[in-house]
């Protein structure tokens, strides 16, 4: 060998990246090693590099795919589902210190000397089939509160948005963890060759009157391979972006492009084994196939007169949250696993005597046209749907509550609502109590943790058996805690 050759090998050698070099080390006794780890765990070793092993489902599951209804800004359980009589004759009056004792509050009113009562907005009524209580400004849900199971005794130490979204969206208040729909994705595989497991739709009120920002976290996949993120579908123009073909691309010379980059992006795995080329192998691939299939899934010519009426006139604007419900049925119908609305504008601090029946008349019809829709198809049983934000509101009020258009409720993470539908939950059950005043739960509480570990139950998923291991540790969706919250299922 040359001089010349001998230092440029010795070069490249020395130019290695630290990835490169853990992967070639990863094909040969390092795989062993961790294969045999893996197996000591009670985990097959296909988990650590794809998803839908024979290990998961742990268990029967009672839901095959989740559509999650996520509200950001907190909206106000008091004056939606939470019925408390008494609040309307207490209006004005300060909440006693021995309610408060203890509960954290965001800096906006922390340092408050009063904390007013401020009666719920609307009058209440029950449904007439489970006597379930809600407010009239969710009608269209109070409809369907037979087929719903509504908990109001959820709980979150989280008292600003950002961390309370990603505690519910990832198991942590933290960046970086996986989100619930990648953990799904991940345990469960995919069931649909022409669509991603796991899609992502966003809307917001209106008026843009809150200002909740949506960040790529709260559908990512943090340390697991990035082929089970959230897909995100867009609002205007192609729902992904770079779907259609430049002028010239033909379909055949697109699909031999993919599959000789493909060839080329195989010989690199065999080199490094980067889990994140095979990612970008699948991605290229489910992306072809998405070009067809997405067009198909958004064209809603075919969709009944009657069935549009039901999800209400804004199903007609694109990246409305109604339009976003009647896209996420027809996802379910093909075989997406896990669907995420995100929806911002619940939070009303200044404004919640109007913007509270803006925000509710655009979302009511809507979900609860989704899980009629869903149980006319016989899909309704097998998914569940689940609707809530990342925490309430205070049941005293923010500013002047006797300036009927200048007041509000600030953030309240004690006490809060959410329900669920379908799936394998519990229909017509009201689950959880909290104090006179909705501010702390006297029975029944359910954290975030439970939540996890209760949606997870239902996909036949053992929260405590799906894990990852990154740096050293096996991580899950709930980390170190979570109970199934059995008597909610059905």
């Amino acid at each position: 060998m040359s001089f010349d050759r001998h230092l440029q090998e010795s070069a490249n050698r020395l130019n290695q990246t630290r990835r490169q070099f853990f992967g070639k080390s990863a094909t040969g006794i390092g795989a062993a090693a961790l294969a045999s780890l893996i197996s000591k765990d009670g985990i097959s070793a296909d988990t650590l590099t794809g998803a839908g092993s024979s290990t998961f489902p742990n268990h029967t599951a009672k839901a095959k795919r989740v559509i999650y209804l996520m509200q950001t800004g907190g909206p106000s359980h008091l004056d939606l589902f939470d019925y408390k009589p008494g609040m309307y004759k207490r209006h004005g009056e300060d909440i006693p210190a021995s309610v408060r004792a203890g509960v954290r509050l965001s800096t906006m009113t922390g340092n408050y000397d009063k904390h007013p009562v401020l009666r719920p907005l609307q009058n209440f009524r029950q449904n007439r089939k489970s006597g379930t209580w809600m407010s009239d400004l969710v009608p269209y849900t109070r409809e369907i509160a037979d087929k719903v199971c509504l908990i109001n005794s959820m709980n979150t130490e989280a008292v600003n948005h950002a961390p309370g979204v990603t505690f519910f969206t990832t198991g942590h208040q933290l960046p970086g963890r996986p989100s619930m729909g990648a953990w799904m994705s991940y345990g469960l595989g995919s069931a649909s060759e022409d669509l991603p497991s796991f899609v992502v739709m966003l809307s917001r009120d209106r008026e843009n009157s809150c200002g909740q920002l949506f960040y790529d976290y709260y559908w990512g996949s943090g340390f697991i391979p990035s082929k089970y993120q959230g897909v995100k579908f867009r609002g205007q123009g192609d729902p992904v972006l770079f779907l259609s073909d430049p002028k010239g691309l033909s379909r055949d010379m697109k699909k031999g492009l993919i599959d000789d980059v493909a060839a080329l992006n195989q010989e690199h795995f065999k080199d490094v084994a980067d889990p994140e080329i095979q990612t970008r192998i699948s991605q290229y691939e489910m992306a072809y196939r998405m070009q067809t299939s997405v067009p198909d899934l958004t064209d809603l010519s075919d969709e009944p007169q009657h069935i549009l009426d039901m999800y209400g006139p804004d199903v007609h604007r694109p990246g409305s949250f109604a339009r976003n419900c009647l896209l996420a049925r027809r996802l379910a119908e093909r075989g997406t696993q896990f669907v995420q609305l995100m929806h911002a504008g619940w939070d009303q601090h200044q404004n919640i005597p109007t913007q509270l029946a803006i925000q509710c008349k655009d979302t009511d019809q809507p979900s609860a046209a989704l899980v009629k829709d869903l149980e006319q198809r016989g899909l309704l049983e097998d998914t569940l749907v689940i609707w809530g934000g990342e925490f309430g509101r205070t049941p005293f009020g923010q500013g002047d509550i006797n300036n009927e258009l200048k007041h509000g409720r600030d953030h309240h993470g004690a006490a809060f609502s959410i329900w669920m539908a379908g799936g394998g939950v519990a229909p017509g059950k009201v689950y959880g109590k909290t104090d006179d005043y909705a501010y702390n739960i006297v029975d029944g509480k359910v954290h975030v943790h439970d939540f996890h570990a209760t949606v997870m139950h239902l996909l036949g998923l053992d929260h405590e058996k799906l894990t990852y291991r990154f740096q050293g540790r096996r991580f899950r969706l709930t980390d170190v805690h979570g109970h199934v919250v059995k008597d909610i299922l059905a």
